[in-house]
């Protein structure tokens, strides 16, 4: 078991640091709080005494980082974010860009997929537009740096306030795609057949994920510093077609960056710049 004693100082800071190069994810001595009480619950499975003994096994076994990365990311997420988002992909992106491939398989990215809400949400409005246009193809690739929380995601099994929310929100899409099991939801594999998740630092470019017309970079580059979400930015720009649609988090905005992106409408940004090697 932890003892109560607080991290010295030293190792808060080399903590941090781990965070960051294991994430890219920047915090400060202010968030100490916050990465303390998720790294306890590490240190009582551990049966670890103090932070210091954590650091030096983190530090010393590779195997670890997989377990730290699961334990410090944020994973918040639910079906339906934000509608707006929801309401122009289904009267505006979709229909448009059918129209103007009308033989073309649309290629999507959830890049911060996290438990798979907004990956099964996008699969949901795919399948819904498809009755419509049976011509129309589609492939969802979801990504996190949490391998953990993937495996919840592929799993496609959703309980508690996460089903509550749909159940509440779009009855009729829960009733067409999910199955009632165990007290929860889960997924049906027509939302899992054109859907494929993969362990991703968006800190590098993805391997193989070929040109992307739609992706969702929603509510992740807040946890990076400036030089970061440059960084994250150009990585995602470059996996994208000209043309190509980036949607971001209700708090976020590339105003300030110099980027390839132009805005559209609030949340929504077009990709204006060749990807050049």
């Amino acid at each position: 078991m932890t003892t109560d004693l607080d991290a010295d100082q030293a190792t808060r800071h080399a903590l941090i640091e781990q965070v960051r190069r294991h994430t890219g994810i920047a915090m400060n001595e202010r968030k100490w709080p916050l990465l303390e009480g998720r790294l306890r619950r590490r240190l009582q499975a551990l049966a670890l005494p103090d932070y210091r003994d954590y650091l030096r096994i983190l530090e010393a076994l590779p195997g670890e980082v997989k377990d730290f990365v699961d334990v410090v990311t944020t994973n918040e997420t639910s079906f339906f974010r934000t509608p707006r988002i929801w309401d122009y992909l289904a009267a505006h992106f979709l229909p448009q860009w059918h129209d103007a491939h009308p033989h073309a398989t649309l290629r999507i990215w959830s890049a911060a997929a996290s438990s798979g809400e907004e990956t099964y949400s996008l699969a949901m409005l795919c399948e819904e537009f498809r009755a419509l246009r049976p011509g129309f193809r589609y492939r969802i690739l979801a990504t996190d740096i949490s391998e953990g929380i993937l495996r919840r995601a592929a799993d496609g099994f959703y309980q508690g306030r996460s089903a509550d929310s749909l159940r509440h929100a779009r009855p009729d899409l829960l009733e067409r795609y999910f199955d009632t099991q165990d007290g929860g939801i889960r997924a049906r594999a027509v939302l899992r057949t054109n859907v494929a998740f993969r362990p991703h630092n968006l800190y590098a470019l993805p391997d193989a994920i070929g040109s992307v017309d739609l992706a969702l970079l929603r509510n992740v580059l807040i946890y990076f510093d400036a030089e970061g979400q440059q960084t994250v930015l150009e990585n995602v720009r470059r996996t994208m077609t000209v043309d190509g649609v980036l949607i971001v988090g209700e708090s976020e905005s590339l105003s300030r960056f110099e980027t390839g992106f132009a805005f559209e409408q609030p949340l929504v940004y077009r990709n204006q710049a060749a990807n050049h090697g």
